[in-house]
């Protein structure tokens, strides 16, 4: 749909309320009025030698402004008898001279701005148009006839009779190209006011859409977290229940110490979990980043607590950091101290009761790297179960795939498998520039 008259069968500018129905209703009633009185002031001024009678001008010039009254209706029927009586109003002495060039232009105008069928439009202004001109070119034929109607000769370089069927032709020309040109101008701002509506509309569901995705990715966060803070702390109770269960008997010093060790993490879950609920609640914020996420916000400050916890667990866990301490953006922060946390969660649940674990943040120019590897019994971590594990599509895989999309949500890169001489790595790579 364009300026240009492409036929459009998706969208019409009609109907058109009752508002615009009475504006056009008045329009036609003010126009036949002031041709009424033209009609009168022509008449008085001798412009013809025979003027139609009374009757007859006043049929004309209803017929000639009345039909706007329904231009928008039906504009291609308005044109065509507009048209007709402004022909016949000039061949009848009807002595309207003026006010009939609106009534045209109006109609012509119409039918470009308000036909959705835009080869019909074509085709009924072209009619038109191509009428007018043969009536004209007949009406300077006749007067080149008679030789009482050619202007006096002037002093010009042109010729008197020339000269005025130029202007005659050329005044014409702009008139009807006018009426063409600014109906199709209606046309295209029509259509561009409509394809606005409809790509805001559009806009509207699809913020609608990708609100809704965002709050599935949020609950895809949240189940995250909860994994990771469940799994951790879980894992290390069952550790250190199984220990005080075995020892209860026989050193109830060191039974006591595991089941303090339990009390511990289940506080600090039951912590964690309350703050991230606590975040859930918070409906009404207007940024995020204005908003302390809750356990989200764990950063790499915590990874000696990782190893400690391993370490209290009956794992020999070092941590070491290499390379100059800085700060590093929030999310990798956060993206660090899980893949770390999951990682020891594993060294509890599947290395071994003898496994070491190594726990190593590294400073890199434009990066963070963080690895952790332990020395856990070999048999199933080359198991085919535990190769699927790694790569994310085990059955019991969740925690990998969780740890990877961390880091990819970061850009950074991840290694999850075990090592050659045994036990299982971890190193994940992630940029903070």
């Amino acid at each position: 749909m364009d300026a240009t008259g492409a036929t459009t069968s998706e969208w019409s500018r009609l109907p058109v309320g009752r508002a615009e129905y009475r504006q056009d209703t008045i329009l036609a009633a003010v126009l036949a009025v002031a041709m009424g009185i033209s009609t009168i002031l022509y008449g008085s001024t001798g412009f013809y030698d025979e003027l139609a009678p009374w009757w007859l001008s006043v049929l004309l010039v209803v017929a000639n402004a009345g039909p706007l009254a329904f231009r928008r209706r039906f504009p291609m029927t308005v044109a065509v008898v507009v048209a007709a009586t402004f022909a016949a109003m000039q061949i009848l002495h009807v002595p309207e001279l003026f006010f009939n060039n609106f009534t045209l232009f109006i109609a012509l105008y119409t039918v470009g701005a308000w036909c959705s069928d835009r080869v019909r439009a074509e085709v009924v202004r072209w009619i038109v148009i191509v009428g007018m001109f043969a009536w004209l070119f007949i009406a300077l034929s006749f007067s080149w006839s008679v030789p009482s109607a050619l202007p006096k000769t002037g002093d010009g370089p042109v010729s008197p009779f020339i000269a005025n069927s130029l202007m005659s032709i050329i005044i014409n020309l702009v008139y009807f190209g006018a009426a063409w040109y600014s109906g199709n101008r209606a046309w295209a701002s029509a259509v561009a006011k409509h394809e606005l509506a409809e790509r805001t509309a559009e806009l509207a569901v699809e913020r609608e859409r990708t609100a809704a995705q965002a709050v599935t990715l949020e609950r895809v966060r949240i189940a995250r977290e909860l994994h990771d803070v469940v799994a951790h702390h879980v894992s290390l109770m069952g550790v250190q229940a199984g220990a005080a269960r075995r020892v209860l008997d026989r050193d109830p010093d060191q039974a006591a110490t595991s089941l303090g060790v339990v009390e511990d993490s289940a506080r600090t879950a039951v912590e964690e979990l309350r703050k991230m609920l606590g975040t859930l609640r918070e409906t009404d914020r207007v940024d995020r980043d204005t908003v302390p996420d809750a356990p989200s916000t764990e950063g790499m400050a915590r990874l000696g607590e990782l190893a400690e916890s391993a370490r209290t667990a009956g794992h020999p866990t070092q941590y070491t950091v290499v390379g100059d301490e800085r700060a590093v953006p929030p999310t990798v922060a956060v993206v660090a101290f899980r893949i770390a946390q999951e990682a020891v969660t594993n060294v509890l649940k599947h290395a071994g009761p003898d496994a070491h674990a190594d726990l190593r943040l590294r400073y890199l120019p434009d990066a963070v790297e963080i690895e952790v590897t332990d020395t856990g019994i070999g048999s199933r971590a080359s198991s085919p179960a535990a190769r699927a594990e790694a790569d994310g599509t085990g059955r019991g895989g969740l925690g990998h795939v969780g740890m990877r999309e961390r880091v990819a949500a970061v850009g950074g890169r991840i290694e999850i498998g075990p090592r050659a001489r045994g036990g299982y790595l971890v190193r994940a790579w992630l940029p903070t520039t």
